[in-house]
């Protein structure tokens, strides 16, 4: 038995619980041994201890490699409240991670000429072409109401990957343009990609393609624009023959396997007064397969894709994208454009960490990632060689929160 099956045996006697193929990710190392600090990420252990003992979450994963090995990882508290024990392979709705997933695979449309980002979405889904964007005015009536008026440009392949479509969430605001989307259900789980594309194409934009960022289902109509590069293949297919299973990622799907459901994660019910958030049932048998939040994975697969990307897109001899590609997909892409946060720009996929100060966030320019709305998060900070990876479940008030604070201790744990 070689050094590395040995570590992984000893951390599974320990009731770690890793997955027996966990052995084929990356290699392991002591902290110090690769310039963290042990006492700071005990900090980090006895913090999320806190957190689970004032319910704010029923247990976590977390985990932090450097240097191509895995350093730390740590797995406490419960599945569910009241349930079994947290293990490794426990599965999670990592709802918003899933987006990082489908912009490499349609990267890799573009790796293999079949479009490019600078491609008018219309070309591929003519519907979106039809879109206006709605200003709101005054009426006659002394209400507001939607001025519509053709776009100034039309909306590009880049435009969904970086989010400056003109396109929204419903729940993000309540000007007539979001409750447009609520009123639709847009997003609705019994509608298949292609009637969620169809009902879209309805709406209004927000705004001008390219004027702004804005956060919305753009990364939803990436996944149908996969289905149709790919004669119609649904995306659950094509996202395990280009991401899944070149990786070995065995437990990521938009269904959970009934002989699998026993390991889905739960989140807490809510805290100090505040309510309980609904999550979708990871069995429901939703039509709706979606690019921008409707995986569910475990740290050991999540671990095989960031390892890739932080291996320049390469894992065991498997490549889901091109180490050019890659760097071009984590640059910033938004530039000026109103409507990211101090301190950090969006690439095609990943939000991208563009200075160093004036965000309240501790981090290295560069580094790039994303998150999920049940608190789930992972980060690669190439300079550091660093990525880490948290996977919990949480309710709405308190993710943002946990993340940060997340961040901001493996921050902490670097020793050069």
């Amino acid at each position: 038995m070689n050094g590395l099956k040995r570590t992984l045996v000893v951390l599974s006697l320990i009731g770690f619980g890793f997955a027996a193929h966990a052995e084929n990710v990356l290699p392991m190392a002591q902290p110090e041994a690769v310039g963290l600090s042990s006492a700071q990420l005990k900090r980090i252990e006895e913090t999320t201890a806190k957190n689970i003992e004032e319910g704010l979450i029923p247990g976590a994963v977390m985990l932090v490699a450097r240097h191509g090995k895995v350093a730390w990882v740590s797995v406490q508290g419960k599945r569910e409240p009241n349930g079994d024990a947290m293990k490794y392979d426990s599965i999670f709705r990592i709802y918003s991670m899933t987006k990082p997933m489908v912009t490499t695979a349609l990267m890799q449309m573009v790796e293999e000429g079949r479009l490019q980002v600078s491609d008018p979405v219309s070309k591929f889904l003519p519907s979106i072409g039809q879109m206006k964007v709605g200003t709101e005015v005054i009426g006659p009536d002394g209400k507001p109401q939607l001025h519509l008026a053709d776009p100034t440009r039309p909306m590009t392949v880049q435009d969904l990957m970086r989010h400056t479509s003109g396109l929204v969430y419903g729940a993000r605001g309540e000007s007539l343009v979001y409750q447009a989307y609520r009123a639709a259900k847009i997003g609705d789980r019994s509608a298949t990609n292609e009637e969620f594309v169809a009902r879209l194409s309805k709406m209004p934009l927000h705004f001008n393609p390219g004027d702004r960022w804005e956060y919305s289902v753009a990364v939803d109509v990436q996944g149908r624009l996969l289905e149709v590069l790919n004669g119609g293949k649904p995306l659950h297919e094509i996202l395990g023959e280009r991401i899944f299973k070149p990786l070995g990622m065995v437990d990521t799907s938009f269904q959970v396997p009934a002989d699998k459901l026993g390991r889905v994660a739960q989140p807490a019910p809510g805290t100090n007064g505040k309510p309980t958030t609904v999550r979708f049932k990871p069995d429901d048998g939703a039509k709706y397969e979606s690019g921008g939040g409707g995986l569910l994975s475990t740290t050991d697969d999540y671990l095989r894709f960031t390892a890739a990307l932080a291996n320049g897109g390469t894992l065991n001899g498997k490549r889901i994208i091109g180490r050019q590609t890659l760097a071009f997909m984590t640059a910033d892409h938004v530039g000026s454009r109103p409507g990211r946060p101090s301190g950090f720009g969006f690439g095609l996929g990943f939000e991208v960490r563009t200075t160093l100060g004036d965000s309240a966030q501790p981090g290295t320019v560069g580094e790039y990632g994303w998150s999920g709305a049940a608190g789930s998060t992972f980060w690669v900070d190439p300079r550091n060689e660093l990525f880490a990876i948290y996977m919990i479940q949480a309710n709405d008030a308190d993710t943002r929160d946990l993340r940060m604070q997340f961040r901001s201790m493996v921050q902490a744990a670097l020793l050069d």
